[in-house]
């Protein structure tokens, strides 16, 4: 079975990584940063060698963010974020191929005990099935 593999983030996530601190939101150091990257390449590293991920990346800042809507009686409409909104979007993914639902979750825990600076808010891990062709979850 084919799964989806989901962080979510905030742009305030982003900025504290780069250093700018927001209420809440602790700045990282770069010690917290090459922390998390070489959790995340080892995470990357073994599911490449059991064969279980078929794509993953990291995505950029929601301040890089294009929204297209449609239009009420026109054309559709293009706005830029980030968005009040909007608080947390999709900031990195795995798209991987898994014996079983339980099997993904294992990897969704190692993803979610993800190292960074005290203090800095929890953002869940989300798995979601592909569906196959068919439609079905089977």
């Amino acid at each position: 079975m084919k799964y989806l593999v989901m962080v979510q983030g905030t742009q305030l996530d982003y900025e504290a990584m780069r250093g700018k601190p927001s209420d809440g939101n602790p700045a990282w150091s770069e010690e917290e940063l090459r922390a998390m990257f070489a959790h995340m390449r080892s995470i990357n590293d073994d599911l490449a060698e059991t064969g279980e991920m078929l794509d993953g990346n990291g995505l950029a800042e929601p301040a890089q963010t294009r929204f297209v809507t449609p239009g009420v009686d026109g054309p559709p409409v293009i706005s830029d974020g980030p968005y009040g909104e909007t608080k947390e979007l999709l900031a990195g993914y795995w798209v991987l191929e898994c014996e079983s639902l339980d099997r993904v979750t294992e990897i969704a825990k190692r993803v979610a005990e993800c190292p960074g600076p005290e203090g800095a808010p929890v953002r869940p891990v989300v798995i979601r099935p592909i569906l196959d062709g068919g439609g079905d979850l089977c």
